[in-house]
């Protein structure tokens, strides 16, 4: 597995190759007309104390806009694997390339992972290979040591876990990692919720601050987790 981390994803859009994109997805014309001229033309300023001159923005898509993630998934629709054996888990920017090894050929995974490094180059897109992490996960009693993956001549970092999409991946797929740090957030929270009742709080508001501090914590990821150890249990014991 390889998670890819990419520097300003939505600050390195291009519209007119988004447009390109949605005309290929056979959008009609004045929708993609309407989120060019969204994307172009943007006048941006700071202010510290007074207004800075205004700069006009031609790239990228507006941070924490709900339009801007719909559009970087589209814009990044035609990233495909190469391989069946291969898939490329896309949520926004978050990206990570999963393959299957047979008989020790890594032959695929390179080339999926070189033939992605060639599609950021001809979309403007930058992999950060500082923050992109490889894991493998190997069963097998006599492991095989694997060479490196590189991207532009970096070595990318190999790692036991990584927290993708909320979720902590171990390289034994266990779940211990992810539990205990959704259980230290949930007993933090919970110690919150016990102070509450010295102010006198009605029990509306209790089951409130509940549900959205703790609940929420616990809910998360559950259908990757179904096969770990009631959370609830332990934060009880707790």
């Amino acid at each position: 597995m390889l998670f890819i981390d990419y520097s300003s994803a939505f600050n390195s859009i291009v519209p007119s190759k988004l447009f390109i994109k949605l005309e290929t997805l056979g959008l009609d014309p004045a929708l993609c007309n309407w989120v060019l001229d969204f994307l172009t033309g943007c006048p941006q300023v700071v202010r510290v104390g007074n207004i800075s001159t205004p700069l006009i923005l031609n790239t990228g898509a507006p941070q924490g806009c709900f339009l801007s993630l719909l559009l970087y998934s589209l814009f990044t629709h035609d990233c495909v694997p190469m391989h069946a054996s291969k898939s490329i888990i896309k949520f926004a920017d978050d990206t990570a390339v999963v393959g299957l090894t047979i008989n020790n050929d890594e032959t695929a995974y390179r080339e999926e992972v070189r033939a992605l490094g060639v599609w950021c180059q001809e979309n403007n897109l930058t992999l950060n290979v500082n923050k992109t992490k490889e894991m493998i996960v190997d069963f097998r009693k006599q492991q095989r040591e694997q060479p490196p993956i590189h991207i532009d001549g970096t070595v990318v970092e190999r790692v036991e876990s990584f927290k993708f999409l909320g979720e902590h991946i171990t390289d034994k797929l266990k779940w211990s990692t992810h539990t205990d740090d959704v259980v230290k957030k949930a007993q933090q929270r919970h110690f919150n919720l016990r102070r509450l009742k010295k102010f006198g709080l009605s029990p509306k508001t209790h089951t409130n601050f509940y549900r959205c501090t703790i609940e929420s914590i616990l809910s998360g990821c559950r259908p990757g987790t179904a096969t770990a150890p009631p959370i609830t249990v332990r934060l009880s014991r707790g």
